[in-house]
């Protein structure tokens, strides 16, 4: 067939035009840019996207298909559901719980979710905008994730879900958070942007985090441990969830039809649904207030030969973020530096250090001599969420959030922290340069 032999003739140029130009064997000099993180990917991304572009079936297929039964797979998980970003995949996830058929479980306005304030915004976005109230409680050091011993006293009568993320891939004590939840029948939404690949051994099983909760999360975005440019992921266990996450993610329909695809039940104009008039076309049925969440087949089309990688992708991280605790375990008298879970072994997402108060120097002293050698930092996301603007009503209201004591721990985040990347793109070269550059500001006494 001429149009085979056309596609395949282009899926060939494709290969040869990444091995021309995105193939590069650069040397690393020091004062070239580092990257906190970037994309990682060969030919095999390239020509799957090219594929599904001359496919152009666009919208969510038969690549949102695989990747979805590939990512369950390797996570261990019944279910999963590919979404438009990781913030789109923590939007569903919380909005599944306000579901009228969970009944008296069900997340109504005025509900509290306890969760951290050091993280990033979209963890805590979909609670304020449906009208739960989140209750911030703290962090432990140098873990940087939820101190377990305060979930006691942020629980209420009013309590019906935890919502938080392991940071940079370190897991939250997620066996005592679980424990917490299964005591007080709350929901449990594990925020997996950042640790995807991690686990927790458990009598003596390794399970991966996003796993352990109800719902876990996944992001997609460049910088994370595999991408799609754009995208997200939801994985579940619990069919009921699955359900009305799917009608959330597909404008919020009570069929269940791919797209594409008419009266696969055979009862499209036969059922009574709602006030509609009996056999109302099922395909225009909404039984949710929804969205259309969907990732496209370009996405992922990359997400496929991604998700091969991601081993890979995950050994490469473990083994950057060892050399560099190895190069910077002499300088704890002035740096924090990370420490895991202790049953864990994560998937790490940077490398966290804060500055000690007593070191002489401060966290922006650090930061600016890295900036000036080239080399990326970033800050803990938010630091302090209730800190920024976007809080600023609802702090001048006195409502719309509650903070378990003074948030000591998160405040010295935000005063004093910041991380370097990991990410499989990085070479020894550079994160031998990284080293030096911390030593040799340390050693100068600045």
């Amino acid at each position: 067939m001429k149009s085979e032999e056309l596609k395949n003739q282009i899926l060939d140029l494709v290969q040869q035009y990444y091995n021309e130009a995105h193939q590069t064997d650069k040397a690393f000099k020091p004062g070239d840019k580092i990257s906190y993180a970037a994309r990682h990917y060969d030919a095999e991304e390239m020509v799957n996207a090219v594929d599904s572009c001359l496919e152009f079936w666009l919208t969510s297929g038969r690549y949102c298909d695989v990747f979805e039964k590939g990512l369950a797979e390797f996570l261990g998980t019944k279910y999963c559901l590919l979404v438009n970003s990781g913030s789109s995949a923590n939007l569903l996830a919380f909005m599944a719980l306000t579901s009228p058929l969970l009944g008296k479980r069900a997340v109504l306005p005025g509900d509290e979710v306890i969760t951290v304030a050091a993280g990033f915004p979209t963890t805590v976005t979909p609670i304020i905008q449906y009208g739960a109230v989140p209750v911030f409680v703290d962090v432990t050091l140098p873990q940087y994730n939820v101190d377990v011993a305060m979930l006691k006293q942020a629980l209420t009568p009013k309590t019906k879900a935890v919502m938080m993320a392991h940071t940079l891939g370190n897991p939250f004590d997620v066996v005592a958070v679980k424990a917490f939840c299964d005591q007080h029948n709350l929901w449990l939404i594990e925020d997996n942007c950042d640790a995807l690949g991690s686990t927790v051994t458990v009598n003596g099983n390794a399970k991966h985090t996003g796993t352990f909760g109800d719902i876990g999360t996944s992001s997609f975005y460049p910088p994370h441990h595999m991408t799609m440019g754009e995208g997200g992921a939801c994985y579940i266990n619990n069919k009921l969830l699955n359900k009305i996450m799917l009608s959330m993610r597909d404008w919020g329909r009570d069929c269940s039809c791919p797209s594409g695809v008419d009266n696969k039940c055979g009862k499209r104009f036969s059922g009574q649904y709602g006030n509609l008039p009996f056999g109302y076309d099922h395909k225009y049925v909404y039984s949710h207030f929804g969205y259309n969440l969907k990732a496209t087949e370009m996405q992922a089309a990359i997400g496929v030969a991604q998700l091969k990688k991601l081993p890979g992708f995950i050994k490469k991280r473990k083994a950057n973020w060892q050399k560099l605790y190895n190069g910077l375990k002499a300088y704890s008298d002035v740096l924090v530096l990370p420490q895991p879970l202790s049953n864990a072994d994560p998937s790490w997402f940077g490398f966290m250090l804060s500055v000690k108060p007593t070191a002489g120097f401060t966290r922006n002293d650090l930061v600016e001599h890295l900036e000036n050698k080239n080399i990326q930092t970033r800050m803990l996301f938010a630091g302090n969420l209730v800190k920024h603007p976007c809080f600023d009503a609802l702090r001048q209201n006195g409502q719309g959030y509650r903070q378990i004591g003074d948030l000591k721990n998160t405040n010295s985040i935000m005063a004093n922290a910041f991380w370097i990347g990991v990410y499989p793109g990085m070479t020894d070269e550079k994160l031998k340069y990284m080293i030096e550059t911390i030593t040799d500001f340390l050693k100068a006494g600045v």
